[in-house]
């Protein structure tokens, strides 16, 4: 039973990074970037988005798991749902396998931790009202879904 709790914690904290005792949203963010770059470089956005719906799945399992753990809905500490939302806005922007990238994946990690921080309509309503697993991960896909959007604009305007 003891792995199986180290599993479920480091499934949700996403080894540990949720554990960053200051801003652990972004930290877990920050590591799922490289995770997601490598994915993308390896196998492409296809392999990204297969990667990000299987995330997606296991982390709502895990998620509701590590709440009934702590006996807390959507600790900060739980990011698997930020690892989500980062891979889904590495999908839009223009990843070349070059130095380019830094700056497009500090971009992507931007535009992601500002919609999952301000939380616009719905996705503040989606994060109060939608419980359990899901509704943890469920609205980091929204904040990343408006990141997709700021994110094709500014792609657009950069002409890439």
């Amino acid at each position: 039973m003891r792995f199986f709790h180290f599993l479920i914690t480091c499934a949700a904290t996403w080894f540990y990074s949720g554990k960053s005792p200051k801003a652990p949203g972004t930290a877990g963010s920050f590591a799922a970037l490289p995770f997601g770059w490598l994915i993308w470089a390896y196998g492409g956005d296809s392999a990204l988005i297969v990667a990000s719906i299987a995330v997606f799945a296991i982390g709502v399992w895990v998620a509701h798991l590590y709440s009934h753990m702590l006996g807390i809905h959507d600790a900060g500490e739980i990011v698997i749902d930020e690892v989500v939302g980062q891979w889904m806005c590495l999908l839009v922007v223009p990843l070349a396998g070059g130095w380019i990238d830094i700056a497009w994946l500090l971009a992507a990690f931007i535009a992601f931790r500002i919609f999952d921080i301000i939380k616009p309509w719905p996705i503040r309503w989606v994060d109060r009202q939608v419980g359990g697993g899901f509704g943890i991960m469920f609205d980091d896909v929204l904040a990343a879904a408006f990141a997709m959007v700021a994110l094709a604009i500014l792609v657009h305007l950069t002409g890439l």
